[in-house]
């Protein structure tokens, strides 16, 4: 039965060691005496599992936002240079803006 990094983040420790003890992998030695933190990245190891979380952009292009706020920050770079503290200000707070869209859209 094949496991994502997130389903087994939800499980319970006796849950966790129900599935250790049914593999047979070094990895697993010793697995009685682990807790939950250490058991879900054995485990992750002996099934070859990602320990990441990945997060997905949904309704966003992010790549065209990440080239907006490059633009942006050269533009600031400018301004600094410039000593135009209006419009860093208003650059700073595009750039804002534009980080808080993708943090919104992720999932």
């Amino acid at each position: 039965m094949a496991h994502t990094y997130e389903e087994l983040k939800k499980k319970t420790v006796a849950e966790m060691r129900e599935i250790a003890q049914g593999l047979d992998q070094e990895a697993v030695k010793g697995y009685t005496q682990l807790n939950k933190e250490h058991l879900l990245v054995v485990l992750c190891k002996a099934l070859q599992i990602d320990t990441r979380e990945h997060h997905q952009v949904i309704g966003l292009e992010k790549t065209k936002v990440k080239g907006q706020i490059r633009d942006l920050k050269k533009k600031r770079e400018e301004a600094m240079a410039a000593h135009d503290h209006g419009r860093l200000k208003d650059i700073r707070h595009q750039i804002h803006r534009l980080k808080r869209k993708i943090h919104q859209a992720t999932k």
